[in-house]
């Protein structure tokens, strides 16, 4: 089936969107969430059908790939039966999940009968007591036991995503690189980023992704670059005879902008064409509004045609992200 490319103004095609299926989460991240948090009441975040609706739309635009975040997205009931209907969907090639992992053990086999192949865990440390210093509960089994039972279905790849923050986790770099020598696992190092108006974020706390390799190869012999199969914005290495991979997100020092081929949808429905930047589009008010898909074909093509070329974020620049991750998407 021809589907036209969604264009911005700067050559690139978008056909990848960040759905938000809830704002609320079973963690307390710092960098995530702010220290004084109310969450959107059930009727302000979209409905699975309306998400349905415009996941059909931009299909139509040239999107073929969706992942699934929040907040945390498996703390939102019935998760399985949208993940379900958008397989279901003619056109979609690939569907993803971000999760905190708490609530994944339970969930990973209804989750693999949705047809949901993909997924992603954060999880920012390996020590248990500096885990609910960092998350502000005590759940770091749970989260291991999520990630051990989605390697035992058969999810390919498991993703972990690590946010690197100088004096808290960035001693535990090695630690994280040598699980890739015993799992089929992707381990992915991340910039912290100034995100939310009431961050503490300072740029002394940022390391870099070239600090992260040049530590890791330092310490480990043999670190090699290999190419992605799934794109992406993380450049991927290898230890020698590792089932698993090494990658760094380098959004701050050294940002992937050229290739951005994404779109974010908020759990109350604004459109984000940006993660950087606040400009949102009002979807959900069309959605809730007869929901006309031309008339949501228009915001859409409205949004990507509002891209910037860069995000504008640097480690010296004023801040343009005031809300917080947990209400963007992760």
């Amino acid at each position: 089936m021809f589907r036209p490319a969604l264009q911005d103004g700067h050559n690139r095609s978008v056909s990848y969107v960040r759905i938000s299926v809830t704002d609320r989460c079973n963690l307390r991240c710092s960098y995530c969430s702010a220290p004084t948090f109310s969450p959107h009441s059930r009727a302000q975040i979209l409905s699975y059908e309306e998400i349905l609706r415009l996941v059909k739309v931009l299909v139509g635009l040239g999107v073929d790939k969706v992942r699934l975040t929040g907040g945390e997205p498996l703390v939102r009931r019935h998760l399985d039966s949208l993940i379900a209907r958008l397989n279901d969907i003619d056109g979609i090639n690939d569907i993803s999940l971000t999760t905190n992992g708490v609530l994944l053990e339970k969930l990973a086999a209804p989750l693999w009968a949705a047809g949901l192949r993909r997924v992603n865990v954060s999880l920012d440390t390996l020590n248990p007591l500096r885990f609910k210093k960092i998350t502000g509960r005590d759940y770091f089994d749970r989260v291991l036991g999520g990630i051990k039972a989605a390697l035992a279905i058969g999810f390919t790849p498991v993703k972990i995503n690590i946010v690197v923050m100088r004096g808290v986790n960035d001693d535990e770099l090695l630690a994280f690189a040598e699980l890739t020598r015993k799992y089929p696992i992707h381990v992915r190092f991340i910039e912290y980023m100034p995100i939310g108006s009431s961050s503490v974020w300072n740029p002394a706390d940022m390391v870099s992704g070239d600090q992260i390799i040049e530590q890791i190869s330092t310490e480990i012999a043999g670190l090699e670059p290999v190419v992605s199969e799934f794109g992406g914005p993380a450049r991927l290495y290898r230890l020698p005879g590792a089932p698993g991979k090494i990658g760094v997100i380098t959004a701050m020092s050294n940002h992937f902008c050229d290739s951005c081929n994404r779109i974010r949808v908020t759990a109350d429905g604004h459109l984000r064409a940006c993660l950087l930047s606040d400009k949102e589009f009002p979807l959900r008010e069309v959605l809730r509004a007869g929901g006309d898909p031309e008339k949501i074909a228009e915001m859409v093509r409205l949004a990507v045609a509002s891209k910037s070329a860069e995000h504008g974020l640097a480690c010296n620049s004023e801040r343009k992200c005031a809300r917080v991750m947990s209400t963007i998407g992760g």
